[in-house]
């Protein structure tokens, strides 16, 4: 059965999807961008300034979902430019402990909504 995941602590859709859905014990969250969810504005012109707006939405959803960064099993990166990766790494690295660190793809994409340098997207098990 699944349960659908919504929370004001992160941006709404702008789209037809949900933030997150769970299905069995797992949470699919849809790629999180870096919109404040309270003013919908764009935060940070750097990558680094970016990934961590995203984070800071991806963990709202998770927590909503009962889940945590300890448990995401599984992220996809969705970066503007590979050579963000680093800085974009760095920031990534401060949100997962050692000993749980999730499977990782990352891809350099032509475009992203609102034209934001990177979106990620989590698998994670509640």
């Amino acid at each position: 059965m699944r349960k659908i995941v919504s929370t004001k602590e992160a941006p709404a859709a702008i789209g037809p999807y949900s933030q997150g859905n769970i299905f069995g014990n797992l949470l699919f969250t849809s790629g999180q961008i870096p919109i404040n969810p309270s003013s919908g504005e764009i935060v940070g012109k750097t990558i680094e300034e970016q990934t961590e707006q995203v984070f800071k939405n991806v963990k709202a959803i998770l927590e909503e979902a009962g889940s945590s960064l300890d448990k995401v099993l599984k992220t996809t990166v969705f970066i503007k430019n590979m050579d963000d990766f680093a800085a974009m790494n760095g920031i990534y690295a401060k949100y997962f402990k050692e000993g749980v660190l999730p499977s990782r793809s990352a891809v350099e994409v032509a475009r992203l909504p609102k034209d934001v340098l990177v979106e990620i997207e989590t698998i994670a098990y509640v």
